[in-house]
């Protein structure tokens, strides 16, 4: 059997369409904010070996990881013990995962008997027990400090939930009933996805979807390897710097070393620094995500995100290091910090042969902060990310207030947070003469203002480019660094620390002013 290409230009879009009517499921059946709005969820299809065949319009480093899941979740859970109606739930980093709040589900599907797909919802859960709120503890020493750590489980039998363990993970997370409303919306994408599948098996048989999945990886593969091709042999090194340990300490490397040999490429990260005590350690598989989004981004862009695109590339990490922490250091602050900064440093090692085609640093961090409150219904955690400048190219500026790299959620609208927290968003505006200067400048970050009207909040910061500003590239100066202000009610005016968990009172404002992008080219209008 061969499947000649318009049938596989068919059946690719057809996969994509599922995978994106799964995420539209999540959104519009979600309970949380961060979901419902921001869009902190992806979705994805595997083959019945566990390997990427099709992935929503989500966000860039879950789709990096959903790539390794199933794969290392049938390392754990042989195909021999799922059932048709099954839906597993996991969150552990070490099984192909980022942190614990990216909690993914999993539902394996069947036809006659056979396995042929795997569907997979992960989503961002505003809370997963832990330490504080939000489940992000900037203090943390170990994964236990950080939330409910799932093993692979099977939670829905026979398409009905097992009572006893939702109850067990709803004991242990604060919202259970936000939580219940999320976990609903994720089982339902899942529930979607199979329905989807079991239109095109029966319209093409299992036999043909098969054949179409392995055609997938092929194509991916050559376009891989084609991409490469177009990249001079050589050896390219690349660095840029995380603010500090986690916990204050020194700014802490992230190291590249890159070499193309004709249709194949290896990306080498054993020079990055040793596991840090805070929580902004990682997983290689970060690291697969990463390097995958800087080669598709950069010289592949009509690539189909598959198991086949990771034939070519070949990633190194070593154990113990800050890119490849052992299983029981914090990582939470990895998933969406120390994979930008990966994904700078390949930048970075490419900018002597591909400095056209380049941004100025951007805003590689998510920016985040979380406001957790307790109510009379229970706890209320807000989870907001803040875009910021991005860098300049070549040929323009750069644009005021996005998100770059490997994020790709979006705020939340003053209207929700204002109806849904004790929280009153007292203003929002671009933040005049963060970006860089250069032949071209970066753009803007923003400022936001959050004034609370709870008694008693617990503020989370989680960002990055506070100390190691936007770089510049081609002579370009460095755009703003990140910021974010505590204006008591009092008058008393406290400066956050990137990592930071503080209590906060009624009447108080948090200002976040985000960082610019980096300039391009020198001022002067020098350089190349």
């Amino acid at each position: 059997m061969s499947i000649e290409p318009v049938s596989l230009e068919v059946i690719r879009n057809a996969l994509t369409a599922i995978a994106e009517e799964m995420s539209m499921v999540v959104m519009r059946a979600a309970r949380s904010p961060l979901l419902r709005e921001a869009g902190d969820h992806s979705s994805a299809l595997t083959d019945a070996e566990g390997f990427l065949v099709a992935q929503g319009a989500d966000v860039p480093v879950h789709l990096g990881v959903l790539s390794f899941t199933v794969r290392e979740f049938l390392r754990r859970v042989p195909a021999d013990r799922l059932e048709p109606g099954d839906v597993w739930i996991v969150n552990l980093p070490e099984i192909g995962g980022n942190h614990l709040p990216d909690v993914k589900l999993i539902r394996p599907i069947f036809r006659d008997g056979e396995i042929y797909a795997f569907a997979v919802s992960l989503a961002h859960w505003a809370d997963v027990g832990g330490a504080m709120p939000g489940s992000y503890f900037a203090a943390a020493r170990d994964a236990w400090q950080e939330g409910l750590r799932l093993p692979p489980t099977r939670l829905v039998v026979a398409e009905r939930f097992d009572a006893e363990k939702l109850d067990l993970i709803l004991a242990n997370v604060r919202g259970p009933e936000e939580r219940k409303g999320d976990i609903l919306a994720q089982v339902a994408a899942t529930t979607v996805a199979g329905r989807r599948l079991d239109e095109l098996a029966a319209k093409h048989g299992v036999a043909w979807m098969k054949e179409a999945m392995q055609a997938i990886h092929a194509r991916a593969e050559r376009q891989m390897a084609e991409a490469i091709r177009a990249i001079p042999n050589g050896v390219y090194s690349g660095e840029d710097w995380m603010d500090d340990d986690g916990h204050g300490g020194a700014p802490v490397p992230i190291r590249v070393t890159v070499t193309i040999q004709d249709d194949t490429a290896t990306f080498d990260f054993s020079e990055s620094a040793d596991a840090v005590p805070g929580p902004i350690n990682t997983t290689k598989f970060i690291a697969g995500a990463a390097v995958f989004y800087v080669m598709k981004a950069l010289y592949g862009p009509d690539i189909q995100p598959s198991g086949g695109c990771y034939r070519p590339l070949t990633v190194v990490t070593r154990p113990g290091s800050i890119v490849d922490a052992a299983y029981d250091r914090p990582v939470v602050g990895g998933n969406h910090e120390t994979c930008q900064r990966l994904a700078d440093a390949i930048f970075r090692a490419f900018e002597p042969i591909a400095a056209r085609e380049l941004s100025g640093g951007g805003p590689t961090t998510a920016g985040l902060l979380i406001f957790g409150t307790r109510t009379d219904a229970g706890w209320s955690t807000f989870y907001e990310v803040h875009p910021g400048g991005e860098g300049a190219r070549f040929d323009r500026d750069g644009m005021a207030s996005t998100r770059v790299h490997l994020a790709n959620v979006m705020n939340t609208p003053a209207e929700v947070i204002e109806s849904e927290y004790p929280i009153t968003v007292e203003f929002q505006r671009l933040r005049a003469g963060s970006g860089g200067n250069g032949r071209h400048k970066g753009g803007e970050g923003i400022a936001r203002g959050y004034r609370m009207r709870g008694d008693e909040t617990a503020l989370t910061t989680m960002f990055e480019r506070a100390v190691v500003p936007p770089y510049g590239i081609d002579g370009g100066e460095p755009g703003a660094t990140f910021r974010a202000t505590l204006h008591r009610e009092h008058g008393e005016k406290i400066q956050l620390r990137g990592k930071q968990n503080i209590q906060i009172a009624r009447g108080d404002l948090v200002v976040v002013e985000s960082s610019g992008g980096g300039g391009h080219g020198h001022p002067s209008g020098e350089g190349r």
